[in-house]
């Protein structure tokens, strides 16, 4: 008996659904969602601006120097001053064996009313010794030794960028220069600050006890209220970073050195009625003097008769 033919499964009418093609790895590709997509172009976009304002910071934290110090260079050193004879000094020796600073010493007559006594002079932060003709010349005037010199950056001195740290070691050596290599007392030195001068010339008198008299013209106690008013650094934490600020105030207020302040009687930061300059004044420790007049009579009579005075009181 013939066994019967099985008939072929009828076909299923469903279409088959099409595979997606397999990679040459035979792993299926992977779809990118676009929302990670803007995330990650949105995280690359800020982390470029906080490297851009880091950026902004770091370049204000190491050039804010420029923002106070504003040196020039000169080459010219005067013959003479008040009709004596400028003598050059080279002085401060570094590690290379040369020396980075230049002063200028302008002896008195043998016989004159300060003869026995120096001026150590400390030159604010804008220009050169060649800037401060005007006060060592009145100076000079009264009968007393000065010793001027730039600081690393001005004038003749080595050309290297300014700051606090570095103007603070020219004072001393400065300082050194006069009571070591040429051996004048202590008793016998008369600071003169000028400017952020006066921090360096304070700061000196806070080390030296001993030094009679100390003389701050045209003090700049509050120096990051004029960086702060710059347009350029609206946006940096500028206080936060800001660190050449030739602190004044709070080493007036425990010395006790005797004090003569010459302050301008006109203008905005470095006059008399300046809130910072009258907090300075009022918080100076005794003795003190202070000495208020109009820019166009500084160096005139007036200017020398308080100075006489201040001397005469505390040297004499």
């Amino acid at each position: 008996m013939a066994t019967p033919t099985p008939k072929p499964a009828p076909r299923s009418r469903t279409k088959a659904k099409p595979q997606p093609p397999i990679s040459s790895t035979g792993d299926a590709p992977e779809v990118v969602n676009p929302i990670w997509l803007l995330k990650a172009v949105g995280g690359t976009i800020v982390a470029a601006l906080v490297c851009g304002y880091l950026t902004l910071c770091l370049l204000f934290y190491q050039g804010q120097w420029q923002f106070v110090l504003h040196p020039s260079r000169t080459g010219a050193v005067p013959s003479t001053i008040d009709g004596t004879a400028v003598q050059t000094i080279r002085f401060g020796v570094d590690e290379s064996a040369l020396p980075q600073l230049t002063g200028w010493l302008i002896p008195s007559e043998p016989a004159a009313r300060y003869a026995a006594y120096t001026v150590l002079y400390l030159p604010g932060g804008d220009g050169s010794l060649a800037d401060a003709l005007p006060t060592l010349t009145a100076l000079h005037s009264l009968g007393i030794n000065i010793f001027a010199f730039d600081y690393r950056g001005y004038g003749q001195s080595a050309a290297t960028r300014p700051n606090q740290r570095r103007m603070t070691e020219d004072a001393v050596s400065a300082w050194q220069l006069l009571t070591v290599s040429r051996a004048v007392a202590p008793s016998r030195i008369v600071l003169f600050g000028e400017g952020v001068g006066c921090s360096l010339a304070a700061q000196l008198a806070a080390a030296h006890p001993e030094v009679p008299a100390l003389i701050l013209q045209s003090p700049r106690p509050a120096i990051i209220l004029d960086v702060l008013a710059d347009p350029r650094v609206q946006s940096l934490p500028a206080r936060l970073l800001f660190h050449e600020n030739f602190e004044l105030t709070s080493r007036a207020s425990s010395l006790k050195t005797p004090k003569l302040f010459l302050l301008n009687g006109e203008g905005r930061s470095l006059s008399a009625s300046a809130p910072e300059v009258q907090h300075l004044t009022a918080a100076a420790d005794s003795p003190k003097m202070i000495a208020t007049m109009p820019v166009r009579d500084f160096y005139g009579p007036s200017y020398r008769e308080q100075i006489v005075r201040f001397l005469d009181q505390y040297l004499r």
